[in-house]
Protein backbone atom coordinates (compact mmCIF):
# COMPACT_ATOMS: atom_id res chain seq x y z
CA UNK A 1 0.00 0.00 0.00
CA UNK A 2 1.56 3.40 -1.23
CA UNK A 3 -0.03 6.50 1.03
CA UNK A 4 0.81 9.69 0.28
CA UNK A 5 -0.44 12.63 2.62
CA UNK A 6 -0.27 16.91 2.91
CA UNK A 7 1.87 16.40 -0.79
CA UNK A 8 2.55 20.23 -2.06
CA UNK A 9 5.66 20.53 -4.12
CA UNK A 10 5.95 22.41 -7.43
CA UNK A 11 2.84 22.06 -8.54
CA UNK A 12 1.65 19.33 -6.88
CA UNK A 13 -0.80 19.73 -4.49
CA UNK A 14 -2.03 16.25 -3.10
CA UNK A 15 -4.08 16.03 0.46
CA UNK A 16 -4.12 12.31 -0.18
CA UNK A 17 -3.56 9.55 -2.29
CA UNK A 18 -3.88 5.56 -1.61
CA UNK A 19 -2.33 3.16 -4.17
CA UNK A 20 -2.95 -0.45 -3.60
CA UNK A 21 -0.65 -2.83 -4.12
CA UNK A 22 -0.42 -4.33 -7.62
CA UNK A 23 -0.95 -2.33 -11.18
CA UNK A 24 -1.44 1.09 -11.26
CA UNK A 25 -1.67 3.68 -14.37
CA UNK A 26 -1.15 7.52 -13.66
CA UNK A 27 -2.27 9.59 -16.51
CA UNK A 28 -3.12 13.17 -18.19
CA UNK A 29 -1.94 16.03 -20.27
CA UNK A 30 1.98 16.52 -20.76
CA UNK A 31 2.92 18.82 -17.48
CA UNK A 32 0.37 18.18 -14.59
CA UNK A 33 3.30 17.05 -12.34
CA UNK A 34 3.45 13.19 -12.90
CA UNK A 35 7.19 12.84 -13.92
CA UNK A 36 7.63 14.95 -10.46
CA UNK A 37 5.35 12.30 -8.56
CA UNK A 38 6.82 9.32 -9.74
CA UNK A 39 10.19 10.48 -8.49
CA UNK A 40 9.02 11.04 -5.45
CA UNK A 41 7.26 7.73 -5.01
CA UNK A 42 10.77 6.76 -5.81
CA UNK A 43 12.65 8.80 -3.47
CA UNK A 44 15.04 11.04 -5.84
CA UNK A 45 12.75 13.80 -4.68
CA UNK A 46 12.22 13.87 -1.31
CA UNK A 47 9.47 17.25 -0.59
CA UNK A 48 9.52 18.41 2.96
CA UNK A 49 6.26 18.24 5.05
CA UNK A 50 4.61 16.10 3.21
CA UNK A 51 3.88 12.06 4.20
CA UNK A 52 5.03 9.27 1.32
CA UNK A 53 5.00 5.93 3.00
CA UNK A 54 5.73 2.62 1.12
CA UNK A 55 4.08 -0.48 3.34
CA UNK A 56 4.51 1.64 6.22
CA UNK A 57 8.06 2.81 5.53
CA UNK A 58 10.26 5.45 3.36
CA UNK A 59 10.79 5.21 -0.30
CA UNK A 60 14.56 5.38 0.61
CA UNK A 61 13.49 2.05 2.86
CA UNK A 62 12.08 0.34 0.06
CA UNK A 63 14.03 -1.24 -3.09
CA UNK A 64 12.76 0.17 -6.07
CA UNK A 65 13.21 0.17 -9.88
CA UNK A 66 12.86 3.12 -11.61
CA UNK A 67 12.65 3.50 -15.37
CA UNK A 68 13.38 6.80 -16.93
CA UNK A 69 11.12 8.40 -19.62
CA UNK A 70 14.67 8.95 -21.78
CA UNK A 71 16.46 5.76 -22.87
CA UNK A 72 19.65 7.02 -22.79
CA UNK A 73 19.42 8.95 -19.61
CA UNK A 74 19.10 5.48 -17.80
CA UNK A 75 22.42 4.52 -19.11
CA UNK A 76 25.35 4.51 -16.56
CA UNK A 77 27.78 1.80 -18.41
CA UNK A 78 29.09 1.31 -22.07
CA UNK A 79 28.32 -2.11 -22.25
CA UNK A 80 24.61 -3.64 -22.17
CA UNK A 81 25.93 -6.83 -19.84
CA UNK A 82 26.98 -4.34 -16.98
CA UNK A 83 24.18 -1.87 -17.02
CA UNK A 84 22.12 -4.85 -16.72
CA UNK A 85 24.57 -6.36 -13.90
CA UNK A 86 25.09 -3.17 -12.21
CA UNK A 87 22.31 -3.29 -9.31
CA UNK A 88 24.11 -6.71 -8.74
CA UNK A 89 27.25 -4.98 -8.31
CA UNK A 90 26.37 -2.02 -6.15
CA UNK A 91 24.57 -4.84 -3.88
CA UNK A 92 28.17 -6.53 -4.13
CA UNK A 93 26.76 -10.02 -4.87
CA UNK A 94 29.72 -12.33 -5.92
CA UNK A 95 30.78 -12.17 -9.64
CA UNK A 96 29.87 -15.28 -10.55
CA UNK A 97 26.06 -15.00 -8.89
CA UNK A 98 26.21 -11.71 -11.29
CA UNK A 99 26.76 -13.89 -14.30
CA UNK A 100 24.06 -16.32 -13.78
CA UNK A 101 21.77 -13.87 -12.79
CA UNK A 102 22.20 -11.34 -15.79
CA UNK A 103 22.27 -14.39 -17.91
CA UNK A 104 18.96 -15.86 -16.78
CA UNK A 105 17.16 -13.26 -16.63
CA UNK A 106 18.23 -12.31 -20.28
CA UNK A 107 17.38 -15.24 -21.48
CA UNK A 108 13.84 -15.24 -20.25
CA UNK A 109 13.29 -11.63 -21.25
CA UNK A 110 14.43 -12.83 -24.97
CA UNK A 111 17.63 -10.21 -25.23
CA UNK A 112 20.56 -12.53 -24.61
CA UNK A 113 21.45 -11.46 -28.17
CA UNK A 114 22.05 -8.12 -26.69
CA UNK A 115 23.86 -8.25 -23.85
CA UNK A 116 27.77 -8.52 -25.85
CA UNK A 117 26.25 -4.87 -27.56
CA UNK A 118 27.57 -1.83 -26.84
CA UNK A 119 25.23 0.78 -25.97
CA UNK A 120 25.33 3.10 -28.33
CA UNK A 121 24.43 0.40 -30.80
CA UNK A 122 20.73 -0.16 -29.49
CA UNK A 123 17.90 1.38 -30.78
CA UNK A 124 15.63 3.41 -28.53
CA UNK A 125 13.39 0.47 -27.92
CA UNK A 126 16.31 -2.09 -27.40
CA UNK A 127 17.43 0.62 -24.61
CA UNK A 128 14.28 1.02 -22.76
CA UNK A 129 13.97 -2.93 -22.31
CA UNK A 130 17.72 -2.97 -21.28
CA UNK A 131 16.38 -0.60 -18.55
CA UNK A 132 13.75 -1.92 -17.78
CA UNK A 133 15.45 -5.54 -17.18
CA UNK A 134 18.36 -3.50 -14.95
CA UNK A 135 15.51 -2.15 -13.17
CA UNK A 136 14.13 -5.71 -12.36
CA UNK A 137 16.72 -7.66 -11.63
CA UNK A 138 16.81 -7.72 -8.22
CA UNK A 139 12.81 -8.32 -7.92
CA UNK A 140 11.96 -4.59 -6.87
CA UNK A 141 9.43 -4.20 -4.02
CA UNK A 142 8.45 -1.43 -5.79
CA UNK A 143 9.00 -1.17 -9.84
CA UNK A 144 8.24 2.67 -11.33
CA UNK A 145 7.93 3.63 -15.11
CA UNK A 146 7.79 7.20 -16.59
CA UNK A 147 6.60 6.34 -20.10
CA UNK A 148 8.95 4.34 -21.03
CA UNK A 149 6.75 2.45 -23.43
CA UNK A 150 6.29 5.58 -25.76
CA UNK A 151 9.63 3.75 -27.49
CA UNK A 152 8.43 0.51 -27.68
CA UNK A 153 6.66 -0.49 -30.65
CA UNK A 154 3.83 -3.75 -30.13
CA UNK A 155 6.23 -6.28 -30.57
CA UNK A 156 8.67 -5.11 -27.76
CA UNK A 157 5.83 -3.63 -25.48
CA UNK A 158 4.53 -7.47 -25.56
CA UNK A 159 8.48 -8.06 -24.20
CA UNK A 160 7.80 -5.49 -22.05
CA UNK A 161 4.93 -6.55 -20.35
CA UNK A 162 6.58 -10.43 -20.01
CA UNK A 163 9.77 -8.57 -18.15
CA UNK A 164 7.20 -6.95 -15.63
CA UNK A 165 5.36 -9.87 -15.01
CA UNK A 166 8.54 -11.93 -13.97
CA UNK A 167 9.97 -8.88 -11.92
CA UNK A 168 7.83 -9.89 -8.70
CA UNK A 169 7.37 -6.21 -7.96
CA UNK A 170 3.90 -6.37 -5.51
CA UNK A 171 3.59 -2.42 -7.00
CA UNK A 172 4.03 -1.52 -10.77
CA UNK A 173 3.32 2.27 -10.97
CA UNK A 174 3.50 3.37 -14.49
CA UNK A 175 2.90 6.43 -16.55
CA UNK A 176 1.52 6.00 -19.54
CA UNK A 177 -0.06 7.82 -22.78
CA UNK A 178 -1.23 4.43 -23.75
CA UNK A 179 -4.91 4.37 -22.69
CA UNK A 180 -5.10 1.02 -23.93
CA UNK A 181 -2.00 -0.33 -21.57
CA UNK A 182 -3.71 2.00 -18.98
CA UNK A 183 -6.97 0.22 -19.09
CA UNK A 184 -5.39 -3.02 -17.75
CA UNK A 185 -4.37 -1.85 -14.66
CA UNK A 186 -5.61 -2.37 -11.47
CA UNK A 187 -5.41 1.60 -10.54
CA UNK A 188 -5.66 4.06 -12.44
CA UNK A 189 -4.85 8.05 -11.28
CA UNK A 190 -5.82 10.72 -13.39
CA UNK A 191 -3.52 13.87 -12.70
CA UNK A 192 -4.46 17.22 -14.00
CA UNK A 193 -2.79 20.82 -13.36
CA UNK A 194 -0.95 19.07 -10.71
CA UNK A 195 -4.48 17.93 -8.87
CA UNK A 196 -5.46 14.29 -8.72
CA UNK A 197 -8.81 14.50 -10.89
CA UNK A 198 -9.95 10.72 -10.43
CA UNK A 199 -8.84 7.50 -8.69
CA UNK A 200 -10.13 4.21 -8.42
CA UNK A 201 -10.92 1.29 -11.11
CA UNK A 202 -10.50 2.08 -15.03
CA UNK A 203 -14.36 2.07 -15.25
CA UNK A 204 -14.72 4.65 -12.32
CA UNK A 205 -11.92 6.85 -13.86
CA UNK A 206 -12.33 6.60 -17.83
CA UNK A 207 -16.74 6.95 -17.26
CA UNK A 208 -15.14 10.50 -15.61
CA UNK A 209 -13.45 11.17 -18.31
CA UNK A 210 -15.96 10.58 -21.14
CA UNK A 211 -15.64 12.48 -23.88
CA UNK A 212 -11.96 13.03 -23.88
CA UNK A 213 -8.78 11.62 -25.79
CA UNK A 214 -7.88 10.09 -22.29
CA UNK A 215 -10.24 7.16 -22.54
CA UNK A 216 -9.57 3.93 -25.09
CA UNK A 217 -10.73 4.09 -28.37
CA UNK A 218 -11.74 0.17 -28.06
CA UNK A 219 -13.94 1.32 -24.39
CA UNK A 220 -15.64 4.52 -26.34
CA UNK A 221 -16.77 2.16 -29.30
CA UNK A 222 -18.43 -0.11 -26.73
CA UNK A 223 -20.77 2.61 -25.50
Amino acid sequence: MIIIRNLAFRMLCIPELIIPPGSAALIGPNGSGKTTLLRILAGILKPENCSVRINGRYPGECRIGYVNEYPDRNMLFPRVFDEVAAPLRFSRIPCGEISRKVELASERAGLSHLTSRRIHTLSGGEKALVALLSATIQTPEVLILDEFDSHLDDRALDSAEQIISASGAASVIRCTQNMDVASRSGTLVALFGGRIQASGSPHEVFSGLSGTCYVPFGWRAER
